[in-house]
C-alpha cells in the first residue's frame, strides 16, 4: 500500500495554485455546488483560464440536499409569471435531452377531493398551460374508479380523481460532478476542501483576489495561497452575503443583507413499506402547504419542509423532530393504513435553501411565498449570484457572465453564441470499452448520463467483480472505485453521501459488515488508507450520518 498516494494526489490538485501573480486567472469561483459548477462550464468553453473551488466538498450545500427535481416551476404560472416557467421548462427539457440517465422523466400526480383546494378544473386548466410551454403533451386526467384502480393504498373518502402530469427528478449531487467534468474538459481547474479565508483588494479597493485555505486536513497548520483573478465570482448560494459584506466594507459602502435561508428536510423510507411508481404531490392537512411523495433510487421520499433557518455557519444541518412528525403525517394522511413512523426511516436529509428576501427584514412573507429567482451583485468586482433554481443553473451562469462583462473582455456575441439553444451543455460521447457492451440496457443508460466524458476511463478502472450492484441499490462497485480514485475524494462521507448515495438508501448509512468491508478494500486500494485511517474515517462519518442524515433524538 501507498501510504503517500492521497498526500500526492492532494499535491496534484493544489499544484495550479502554485500560478504567479502576474498571472492572475480570469475567473476565481468561489463555491463548488451547481450554481458555480455551471458558471465554470459556460466560462470554460469560452476559453477563460478558470479555478473554482469549494470549502467543503463539491456539492456539499444545498446542491446535494434538494429535493432532486428539476422541475419547470407549474407555480410560478398561478402566480401569473410565464416568462419563468418558460425558461425552467425549455431546460428541463434540454437536460431531459442532453443527460438521460442522469435527468430522468417523472410522472406526478395531484389526487382530488371535494371541497379541497384545488379543483380538478382549475388544476388542469394549469396544466394544459404547462405543456403548451413545453410544446409536449404530458397530461391526463383520470377519473375516480379509474385511478383507483391502479392506486388503492390512497385515502379513498370523498376522492374524485387525480391530474397527472410530468417533470423530472435527477441525483442532485451526480449532476455537479458531471457539469464540472465538462468544464475540466475545456480547462478549467476544480478543487475541493479549499476556503476563500479573505478576499485581496488593490489600492482601490477593488476585489483582485482571494486568500485560500487548505481545509483536507483538521490542521491549523494548513497551508493557505494568495491566488489572483480578473474576477472573483462568489456562487456560494445561501452563504453569499459574507463575502459581499467584505467587498463592500472595503469603500464603506452600506451592506443589506438580502439572503433569507430556508430549511428543506426529507425522509427516506423503503419502498416495501411504501410501494409508489410514480410521484404524488399534494397539500399538506395543516397548512395547505404543498408536499410530495416520490421515488428515488428504489427507495420512496417524503419531502419538504420550508423553514427559516438560523443564521448559517459552516456546520452540517439536519432535520428537526417537528419536520419529522410533519413529514409522516402528511404521508399518513393520504395513504390508507401506511402508518409509517420513525422506525420506517432509513435516512434524512436537510438543505437551505438561499432565498432572496422580498422584505428588508426577510419575515414579510412565509418562506413558501419568497420567490425563487436568482440575482446577480457587482460589488468592486466581486461578482455575487445567489437564489435560482437547480432547472435554470445554465441560465444563472449566462448571468453571470453578463454582469462579468464590465470586469472582463467579452462580447455580447460570445454569450449569446454559447447560450443559443442548440449548444449543448452535456457532451454524448459513446464509450469505446467493449465491458460497456456487456451491462444491462438500464445501467448503461445510467452510467452514460452519470460519467459522460469520463465513463470509459470508469469501464477501465474497474476489476471484474466490480459491475455487481451494491445490495439492492442501483449503484455498481465500479462507481465507488472510479470515485475513490478519481474525484478527489477526502473524507468518507465525500464518497458515501454525495459521489454515490449509498449512505442515504442502506440501512446505517451503508456501514453493515459486507458493505463496510468492500468499501475499506477499495479505500486501502485507491486512497492508500490504512487500518487506523479507515477506523478514523469510519469513526467521523458515523457520527456525522447519526447527528445529521438519521433523526435527531426523540
Amino acid at each position: 500500500m501507498n501510504q503517500s498516494q492521497p498526500s500526492l494526489k492532494r499535491q496534484q490538485a493544489l499544484a495550479p495554485l502554485s500560478r504567479r501573480s502576474s498571472e492572475p486567472w480570469d475567473m476565481l469561483i468561489i463555491g463548488g455546488g451547481i450554481t458555480g459548477a455551471g458558471i465554470a462550464r459556460e466560462a470554460a468553453r469560452r476559453g477563460l483560464a478558470v479555478l473554482i473551488i469549494e470549502q467543503k466538498d463539491f456539492a456539499w450545500g444545498t446542491s446535494s440536499r434538494s429535493s432532486k427535481m428539476v422541475h419547470g416551476g407549474l407555480r410560478y404560472i398561478a402566480s401569473g409569471d410565464y416568462k419563468t416557467t418558460l425558461l425552467s421548462v425549455r431546460e428541463r427539457e434540454r437536460m431531459l435531452t442532453e443527460a438521460g440517465g442522469l435527468v430522468n422523466e417523472m410522472h406526478y400526480v395531484m389526487p382530488h377531493y371535494k371541497g379541497k383546494f384545488p379543483p380538478p378544473w382549475i388544476f388542469n386548466t394549469l396544466l394544459r398551460v404547462y405543456d403548451k410551454l413545453a410544446s409536449k403533451r404530458y397530461f391526463t386526467y383520470f377519473k375516480r374508479d379509474a385511478f383507483l384502480s391502479l392506486n388503492p393504498d390512497i385515502k379513498q373518502d370523498n376522492f374524485l380523481g387525480a391530474s397527472q402530469f410530468s417533470d423530472a427528478v435527477t441525483d442532485d449531487s451526480r449532476l455537479v460532478m458531471r457539469v464540472l467534468d465538462e468544464a475540466i474538459h475545456d480547462g478549467a481547474h476544480a478543487i475541493n476542501y479549499l476556503k476563500a479565508e479573505a478576499l485581496i483588494t488593490n489600492e482601490q479597493g477593488l476585489v483582485v483576489g482571494a486568500t485560500l485555505k487548505d481545509t483536507a486536513e483538521a490542521d491549523n497548520s494548513a497551508q493557505t495561497y494568495d491566488v489572483y483573478a480578473k474576477v472573483v465570482v462568489s456562487a456560494t448560494g445561501a452563504w453569499a452575503d459574507t463575502l459581499r459584506m467584505q467587498a463592500s466594507a472595503q469603500t464603506e459602502q452600506s451592506f443589506h443583507k438580502q439572503i433569507r435561508p430556508s430549511r428543506g428536510s426529507h425522509l427516506v423510507v423503503s419502498q416495501e413499506r411504501l410501494p409508489i411508481q410514480h410521484a404524488y404531490t399534494f397539500l399538506h392537512p395543516a397548512d395547505k402547504r404543498a408536499v410530495f411523495v416520490f421515488p428515488w433510487e428504489n427507495r420512496t421520499v417524503l419531502g419538504t419542509t420550508d423553514l427559516d433557518h438560523p443564521s448559517l455557519d459552516d456546520s452540517e444541518v439536519g432535520i428537526t423532530n417537528e419536520e419529522v412528525d410533519y413529514l409522516l403525517a402528511a404521508t399518513n394522511d393520504l395513504f390508507n393504513d401506511a402508518d409509517l413512523n420513525r422506525e420506517d426511516v432509513i435516512s434524512s436529509w436537510a438543505g437551505v435553501r438561499p432565498l432572496i428576501s422580498e422584505g428588508g427584514d426577510g419575515k414579510r412573507v412565509s418562506p413558501s411565498k419568497e420567490k425563487r429567482d436568482h440575482s446577480v451583485w457587482l460589488d468592486n468586482n466581486l461578482v455575487t449570484v445567489s437564489g435560482g433554481k437547480l432547472t435554470t443553473f445554465r441560465l444563472i451562469a449566462l448571468d453571470v457572465l453578463k454582469t462579468c462583462q464590465k470586469v472582463l473582455a467579452l462580447d455580447d456575441a460570445a454569450i449569446q453564441d454559447h447560450g443559443s439553444s442548440n449548444d449543448q451543455v452535456f457532451s454524448n460521447l459513446t464509450p469505446t470499452n467493449p465491458k460497456f457492451n456487456t451491462l444491462p440496457a438500464p445501467l448503461q443508460a445510467r452510467l452514460k448520463g452519470f460519467y459522460g466524458l469520463q465513463l470509459d476511463t470508469l469501464l477501465e478502472l474497474a476489476h471484474n467483480d466490480d459491475f455487481a450492484y451494491v445490495t439492492d441499490s442501483n449503484t455498481i462497485w465500479a462507481e465507488i472505485r472510479f470515485a475513490a480514485h478519481y474525484e478527489q475524494v477526502i473524507h468518507l462521507d465525500d464518497l458515501l453521501l454525495r459521489r454515490t448515495r449509498l449512505g442515504l438508501i442502506l440501512p446505517h448509512g451503508a456501514m453493515t459488515p459486507l458493505i463496510s468491508a468492500r468499501l475499506k478494500q477499495i479505500c486501502q486500494q485507491e486512497l492508500g488508507w490504512d487500518e487506523q485511517k479507515w477506523q478514523q474515517e469510519v469513526q467521523r462519518y458515523q457520527d456525522l450520518w447519526q447527528r445529521y442524515y438519521h433523526l435527531p433524538a426523540a
